[in-house]
């Protein structure tokens, strides 16, 4: 499954900029691709640099990646829920409550890093999984048309948007 088969009729387009971010990836190829490019960033991001926040009131870089953990999962539990065809509209979330409940200011890079390499492998299990039938399933979330194979690229989108965050904002 590569981007360029993606109709854009499948998803919000508040997702488009992370979609658009990815150019023309083969899915699973861009999740282990993903996977390696984070764990790489993690594996050489000094301790001290997880409680910084690049301006007041943003958050710090041990919460960004949670919230990439975080919205990785419940995008994860999204594509599952339409693939086995459960017609239950899937409730939006609020990112900025997520945050201060998140113990990311007590978290070390080591776990940090485990919990991220534990969610994308299963990220990358569940979408190997799916047959050409349940990727194009289409079901709602957050109030709109979400397909599987969407939910799979904007995981891809958003990590990539937010590693590019931390690379320009908090590692300059």
């Amino acid at each position: 499954m590569v981007l360029s088969e993606l109709p854009s009729s499948e998803y919000n387009p508040f997702y488009q900029t992370y979609v658009m971010a990815l150019g023309n990836v083969e899915l699973i190829e861009e999740l282990e691709r993903g996977k390696e490019e984070l764990l790489s960033l993690l594996k050489e991001l000094p301790e001290e640099k997880l409680k910084y926040a690049y301006a007041e009131g943003k958050w710090s870089l041990a919460e960004a990646l949670v919230h990439t953990i975080d919205t990785e999962r419940i995008f994860q539990y999204r594509a599952l829920c339409i693939a086995r065809n459960d017609k239950t509209p899937l409730p939006g979330f609020d990112q900025d409550t997520y945050v201060p409940y998140s113990n990311a200011a007590n978290r070390s890079k080591i776990s940090l890093m485990e919990e991220y390499k534990a969610v994308r492998e299963s990220t990358i299990c569940l979408f190997n999984s799916f047959d050409d039938e349940a990727i194009k399933r289409v079901g709602t979330a957050s109030g709109s048309k979400m397909s599987v194979r969407a939910l799979g690229f904007i995981i891809s989108g958003h990590q990539k948007h937010h590693v590019r965050i931390i690379n320009e904002r908090y590692l300059t």
